[in-house]
C-alpha cells in the first residue's frame, strides 16, 4: 500500500491521538499530521468527524476512522505484515479488546478529577484513579508488557496515559511509583521502544499544558 494517502487529526497533548501516532511508528507509516485548535477546529475534522466532532481521527484514502480503539485496530487489520498489536488466538484478542474497553471507560474521567477538581471530589478521583491503575497492574501482572512478551493492543491503549503522570501526581499529591511500582516499570520499559519515545511528548510539557487548563477553571 506505499500509494496510501494517510492523514492525522490530532491535538499534541491527546493520549489517544498518541495511540494511533504509536501505531502508525509500529507499523512505519508515513502520514501527515495536522493539530488541531479544539476551541475552532478545523471544517475537515467537523466533516471527517461529524457525529462526535472530536480528535483523533485517521483518514485513510479519503476516508475517516474516528475514535482512538477503532483506529488502532484498523491499522493493525490495514497493514499486516509488520508487528501485529492483536494477538491471533480469540480469546486472547477478546482479553486485549477488554482491557482497551476497560481504560476508555474508567481511566481518563478518573484521572481528570485530579487536575479539575478540589476538596472532597478531588481526593475521591485520586482514590478511584489508584484503584483503576493497581487493577491495570495486576492486569499485567509478570509480564513484560499487556500483549504478553510482545508491546501489543493494550500498551497501545494506556502507555500515553503515562506522559500525565507527572501532573496527576504534583496535583494530587501522590506518587504513582509508590503505589503502583509495576506498572511504572512497564511504562519505563515501553519508553524505551522508538514509537512510544518519540510519541510521548516531555511531562513538563504536559504539567504546563495542566496548568493552563486550570488557569481556565479558576483553580490556579
Amino acid at each position: 500500500m506505499a500509494n496510501d494517502e494517510v492523514i492525522l487529526l490530532d491535538f499534541w497533548p491527546s493520549m489517544f491521538g498518541m495511540r494511533l501516532r504509536i501505531a502508525l511508528a509500529e507499523k512505519e507509516i508515513k502520514y501527515e499530521y495536522k493539530d488541531e485548535d479544539l476551541r475552532n477546529k478545523s471544517p475537515l475534522l467537523l466533516q471527517m468527524n461529524p457525529i462526535h466532532k472530536k480528535i483523533p481521527v485517521l483518514i485513510h484514502n479519503g476516508k475517516p476512522i474516528c475514535e482512538s480503539i477503532i483506529g488502532v485496530e484498523y491499522i493493525d487489520e490495514v497493514w499486516k505484515d509488520k508487528a501485529p498489536f492483536l494477538p491471533s488466538h480469540p480469546y486472547e484478542r477478546a482479553q486485549a479488546r477488554f482491557w482497551a474497553d476497560y481504560i476508555d471507560k474508567k481511566l481518563y474521567d478518573t484521572a481528570r478529577k485530579i487536575y479539575t477538581t478540589t476538596g472532597d471530589e478531588q481526593e475521591a478521583g485520586k482514590k478511584d484513579f489508584i484503584e483503576i491503575l493497581k487493577v491495570l497492574e495486576g492486569a499485567l501482572g509478570e509480564k513484560p508488557y499487556y500483549g504478553g512478551d510482545n508491546f501489543g493492543f493494550g500498551d497501545i491503549a494506556l502507555i500515553g496515559f503515562y506522559c500525565w503522570f507527572h501532573a496527576y501526581e504534583i496535583y494530587g499529591n501522590f506518587s504513582i511509583e509508590a503505589e503502583c511500582p509495576k506498572l511504572v516499570a512497564w511504562a519505563k520499559r515501553c519508553m524505551k521502544r522508538d514509537s512510544v519515545a518519540k510519541t510521548l511528548p516531555d511531562q513538563h510539557k504536559v504539567l504546563e499544558f495542566v496548568k493552563i487548563l486550570r488557569e481556565k477553571l479558576g483553580l490556579e
